[in-house]
């Protein structure tokens, strides 16, 4: 299918400009150039068009947990939602820690995934050998939990952390928090309040001391071995104080932060509860202030999600069984836009978090600009038509965001070259890629 989008605010590589783009064979193949009679024509009408988000931080659920949530179901969720390119997360069941679970995954993403698609490699305190010789097309980086959370894959055997960062030949992601100290914080919480924890102890229980003692081992070991480090949802302004501002290219170590821990603050718990409750936890206003700051500066590198969906029934349960995470993709770019709405951050600065530097970190071939030649993966966003979804397309069916008025709008999205949403229809065909990387 040809494409001419006309009349749209392109946004890319620090600049916003006024102008048409045509897309042919799926890729993109002429800015203000014509694309020939037989293309279908798209007023934009002034609406941004940008790069597909590459979203870095996703928990699909599959395998084994499809009661909550499945390939198909989010990446179209992700679709909606601006979101073209997906690396999801190895605690699912079998844990993604082996080449053979590797295969599986991408064999069921190339199945039905409407996004593009890679997926990590799980760390454990046992398989360093599988970590330095896994395939390096079929992996986007190697995550290591360097605290406890869903799916109970802590590494915490010294040895094996210094090994995985002596050797690893790809990125190593790590979900900072120390589980001792969240322990002994919990054992106060249970000793105040008994089993009837109330949700505004989280960020007390999941607290700044248990992240940046975590964070601080993670760029200790990675400064030691020179390893490639991206330490994931950064929550405290006290761990910003690990990474130096600048552009991502120069940099071993980088940071992220999500968007949930930048729209919300910790007087949101009386309210939200448990759909809110995430590991790290939501933290301060002050430490939220800090994270937009820390966006502008470049101490945080890339914007991500974290997308971990549960069901409703789960998420009811009392504080201590309530499962941490929540469903992200559709509502990601949404949440930046009210950002930009209010000042705080550039709509040029949404798309270098979202689109250029997760494409830089892990050498995604081909896709996160808007160049020539590369994938047409596209979204078109109109930054003055509110939106107040009433339609869920996460398989849980419910979101954090269910009372929020946002003043943008999610219009269409390409996926390689394909419209696969536009205005609230999907249009069939799973259209997602396994990403390719260029390593070094």
């Amino acid at each position: 299918m040809r494409y001419r989008i006309v009349n749209a605010r392109i946004v890319n590589e620090g600049r916003v400009t006024e102008g048409d783009l045509s897309v042919n064979h799926g890729r993109i193949s002429g800015i203000n150039t014509s694309a020939g009679a037989e293309a279908q024509v798209i007023d934009a009408k002034g609406a941004y068009l940008l790069p597909g988000m590459i979203d870095d931080q996703v928990h699909f659920r599959e395998p084994g947990f499809e009661h909550k949530a499945t390939i198909e179901t989010e990446s179209q969720a992700a679709v909606s939602g601006g979101i073209t390119s997906f690396l999801e997360m190895p605690n699912c069941n079998p844990q993604t820690v082996t080449q053979e679970a590797l295969e599986d995954k991408h064999a069921r993403a190339a199945a039905r995934s409407m996004a593009n698609y890679g997926f990590y490699f799980g760390a454990t305190n046992d398989n360093l050998e599988a970590v330095k010789s896994v395939d390096q097309q079929l992996a986007c980086g190697i995550k290591i939990f360097m605290g406890s959370s869903t799916g109970n894959m802590l590494v915490d055997n010294e040895q094996t952390l210094d090994g995985i960062f002596r050797s690893s030949p790809l990125v190593i992601a790590t979900h900072c928090e120390h589980t001792p100290t969240i322990l002994e914080n919990e054992a106060i919480a249970r000793a105040e309040h008994g089993y009837a924890i109330p949700f505004i102890e989280h960020p007390k229980i999941r607290s700044a001391e248990a992240c940046l003692r975590s964070s601080s081992l993670a760029v200790e070991l990675a400064r030691r071995h020179n390893a490639r480090l991206h330490v994931l949802h950064i929550t405290t302004e006290r761990e910003l104080g690990l990474f130096e501002p600048g552009d991502i290219s120069n940099k071993r170590i980088t940071a992220e932060a999500c968007v949930h821990h930048l729209f919300f603050n910790d007087t949101a718990y009386p309210s939200l509860g448990a759909h809110i409750k995430c590991n790290p936890a939501i933290k301060s206003a002050t430490d939220q202030q800090a994270l937009w700051a820390a966006v502008n500066d470049s101490r945080i590198d890339v914007i991500a999600t974290d997308h971990a969906p549960h069901t409703v029934a789960e998420k009811a349960r009392p504080y201590l069984q309530s499962p941490a995470g929540l469903p992200l993709v559709q509502h990601a770019l949404l949440t930046l836009f009210e950002h930009v709405h209010a000042g705080r951050f550039s709509v040029e600065t949404v798309v270098e978090k979202t689109a250029h530097a997760p494409a830089r970190l892990f050498g995604v071939r081909d896709r996160g600009f808007i160049r020539e030649g590369y994938w047409a993966d596209l979204v078109l966003v109109d930054p003055s038509s509110p939106t107040h979804d009433d339609q869920i397309y996460s398989k849980c069916g419910w979101s954090p965001f269910d009372d929020v008025a946002f003043g943008a709008r999610v219009r269409m999205c390409w996926v390689n070259g394909e419209l696969r949403y536009r205005d609230g229809c999907f249009h069939p065909g799973t259209g997602g890629h396994a990403l390719e990387f260029t390593r070094p």
